[in-house]
């Protein structure tokens, strides 16, 4: 008996290892539930049809589960076929017995879809944006897709699986970007996709080791990591395709690598809501052209700035709708020259109306100056400039602005812009080196007035500054009281300005009130007076000074001018200027324009004089009117022991001169007196007027370039003679 129940039951386990090997392998063949399935199926969705051909029971032992089996169905959505290698349904075992079908579980392993195949498929999707994506957006690929349905007691669809790859696709995002060679693996159900190893590249960057995340509830969400690495290979096209917004800054060749975050959320229907996106990486070399930029510095670099290079940079970036964040700190240079240090943080606030935080340091090495303080960067040197700004609109707050070199410092604290304008600072400090000694020295603080104290001022490049002057004034909007404390002024003469003193008001940042003193030594002095006329709109300006050159140097018509007491009155209009100059006792020596008449007028004696001692005058008068582009000197008068000039003439902006007049030798002009019997109420004897001749001549051109001519030939005006014998008869 015993022998006979282990018979049995090896023939049963036999039987069922039988049953179970066949069921995991080939399966058994049914055509019972072809319809049952198909039926199914069809009815909880019109749009999707099933055509099964055999089907067999098999065995998942891993799951314990059984399955029915069908290879290559038909399935079609919306009419369009859908390529299926086989289809799996896992069903209730009960309900087999009970022959109640119950289905648990639907796998569809789909062949291998082409970008091709899947656009036509994705016509039947919703939402519109997501078609348009994949129809505009995709180019070539493959797909390769394994899908689990998961179904409740009735046999509805309450949750799917989708797995799979993708391989050799090929995208374009914007105009100008196409993506290739791109694979990924995937991973979706009802609530999230997962993207693991992402690997793409286009023309002149790779997508390396990416992942995406996203959750889908109202909308969508997206976390994505990925490293992108940049290799131009010096192809410029390439760059200026993808970044057309560079068209102005010209990318040549850039080598950098990052590591990428990227956070997003879209609404239902694929719009975005906001978004979050942050890097970190190195520039290993970056050259961009600068030429269409025009970036000429010359006012403090003398240099045309045409290339920028980046080498060793590390980056970080932080975009979202609220902010933008860019940080560089590593080494730059400008038209190939050395590399030097630098640290840009720069952070773009959109809550605050775009307001601008920018943090810059930066080394310099080429030539470097602030001319209005006579400061040139010592050669081989290194200047070193930080800033600290906040824009907000249109206004501009500077925070901290400060260039350090060696001893030399500038340090500009809380000044204040609008449209442009200026409208206050903290306090500014400047000290400064020229050939190892002090030219600068002084504090600039601004309160309730504006005071200027301190030991050293450099004003040597003052007048060549004050007349380059033109365009808008950025003090416009200064209103205040003005006091200056100066121990040491450097002019542009051998003599300092000493103990200088100034009490004035600006208004609307032009000076309407002055009165000033100072000390040149040697018993001379320096006075300055302005008063404003407020019912004629009028200044009228009033400066003495014992020493002359300092307020003509901006003048080249007074090259070689030295000595003389001066005085200047001038009656000044909003936009024009109506002046009488008055020079007395002063020498002219070594002025190329005056050497070149004499010689030209064949009168050596005076011209070795001019060359060598130089030639004494009495007396220089000039009637010139003023306004922003020109110089009209109505009549210009020199009287001399040697000689004595008469001129007219112009100066326009562009400091072309423009001069005729009449020049007549000391012995022609004492001869010409003699002959007048009275001097007191002179009328010319015609005899006296037509008998005498002088030199007529023109002189024009820019500084340094002045030709001259002459003409011997000429009748001395009665003009002219009643002139000298009024300044004889004055003296």
């Amino acid at each position: 008996m015993r022998q006979f129940v282990k018979i049995i039951i090896s023939f049963i386990s036999i039987f069922l290892i039988s049953i179970i090997l066949v069921l995991s392998t080939t399966g058994l063949e049914t055509k019972r539930f072809n319809n049952f399935i198909s039926q199914k199926i069809n009815e909880r969705n019109d749009n999707l049809k099933i055509n099964l051909k055999t089907i067999k029971f098999k065995l998942d032992i891993q799951n314990v589960s059984l399955f029915l089996d069908t290879k290559n169905p038909k399935i079609y959505y919306r009419n369009i076929l859908i390529p299926s290698n086989s289809l799996k349904v896992y069903v209730d075992f009960n309900s087999i017995i009970k022959s109640d079908l119950k289905i648990k579980k639907i796998t569809l392993n789909l062949d291998q879809i082409n970008v091709k195949q899947f656009k036509a498929l994705s016509r039947t999707f919703k939402p519109s944006n997501f078609t348009s994506f994949v129809n505009n957006k995709l180019i070539q690929g493959i797909i390769n897709t394994e899908v689990d349905f998961y179904l409740d007691q009735n046999n509805l669809f309450n949750n799917f699986i989708i797995r799979g790859s993708v391989e050799d696709l090929k995208s374009k995002f914007l105009d100008n970007l196409v993506i290739q060679n791109t694979s990924f693996s995937f991973f979706a159900d009802q609530t999230d996709i997962l993207v693991k190893n992402f690997n793409g590249d286009t023309e002149f960057f790779a997508i390396k080791e990416g992942d995406l995340k996203a959750e889908l509830s109202q909308g969508i969400y997206i976390d994505s990591n990925f490293k992108s690495v940049i290799n131009s290979n010096g192809d410029t096209k390439k760059i200026e395709k993808f970044l057309p917004f560079l068209n102005k800054i010209k990318p040549l060749n850039i080598q950098a690598d990052f590591n990428n975050n990227f956070t997003a959320t879209f609404d239902n229907t694929y719009k975005l809501k906001n978004f979050n996106y942050k890097n970190n990486g190195n520039i290993k070399r970056a050259n961009f052209n600068l030429l269409d930029l025009n970036l000429n510095l010359g006012t403090f670099f003398n240099e045309e700035i045409n290339k920028l290079s980046l080498s060793n940079t590390e980056i970080k970036t932080t975009l979202n709708s609220k902010k933008s964040i860019f940080n560089l700190i590593g080494q730059y240079s400008t038209n190939d020259n050395k590399n030097l240090n630098f640290e840009l943080n720069n952070k773009i606030d959109k809550e605050k109306e775009n307001s601008l935080d920018l943090k810059l340091s930066l080394d310099y090495e080429d030539y470097f100056e602030i001319n209005f303080l006579n400061y040139i960067k010592n050669e081989g040197d290194i200047v070193n400039f930080k800033g600290d700004l906040l824009k907000k609109k249109s206004d501009l707050k500077i925070n901290q602005f400060q260039i350090n070199e060696g001893k030399n410092s500038f340090i500009l604290n809380d000044a204040k812009f609008s449209n442009g304008n200026f409208l206050s600072f903290d306090k500014l400090l400047v000290k400064t080196y020229k050939n190892g000694k002090k030219n600068n020295d002084f504090k600039i603080t601004f309160n309730q007035n504006i005071d200027i104290k301190g030991q050293q001022l450099d004003a040597s490049n003052f007048p060549k500054i004050f007349k380059k002057q033109s365009g808008k004034n950025i003090l416009s909007k200064i209103s205040k009281n003005i006091e200056i404390n100066m121990e040491n002024i450097i002019a542009p003469v051998s003599e300092s300005l000493k103990n200088f003193k100034l009490i004035g008001r600006v208004e609307n940042g032009e000076f309407i009130k002055i009165s000033s003193k100072g000390e040149f030594g040697k018993n001379k002095f320096l006075d300055i007076s302005l008063k404003n006329e407020k019912n004629n709109k009028k200044k009228y300006l009033e400066i003495y000074s014992d020493i002359s050159k300092p307020l003509l140097s901006e003048y080249n018509f007074f090259e070689g001018l030295t000595g003389g007491n001066l005085l200047f009155s001038s009656v000044i209009s909003e936009n024009s200027s109506n002046s009488k100059l008055k020079i007395e006792n002063f020498k002219v020596i070594n002025a190329p324009g005056l050497i070149k008449l004499l010689s030209l007028a064949d009168l050596g004696g005076l011209a070795d004089l001019a060359e060598g001692d130089g030639l004494t005058f009495d007396l220089l008068e000039i009637d010139m009117e003023k306004n922003e582009k020109f110089l009209k000197l109505n009549e210009i008068l020199a009287l001399g022991p040697s000689m004595s000039v008469l001129m007219e003439g112009y100066q326009d902006e562009k400091g072309l001169t423009s001069l005729r007049g009449t020049l007549v030798p000391a012995k022609t002009l004492n001869k010409m007196i003699s002959k007048i019997p009275v001097i007191g109420k002179i009328v010319i004897p015609k005899e006296v007027g037509e008998g005498l001749f002088g030199i007529s001549f023109k002189m024009k051109g820019p500084k340094g370039k002045i030709k001259t001519t002459i003409n011997p030939i000429r009748t001395l005006t009665p003009r002219f003679i009643q002139k000298i014998i009024d300044k004889k008869k004055i003296k």
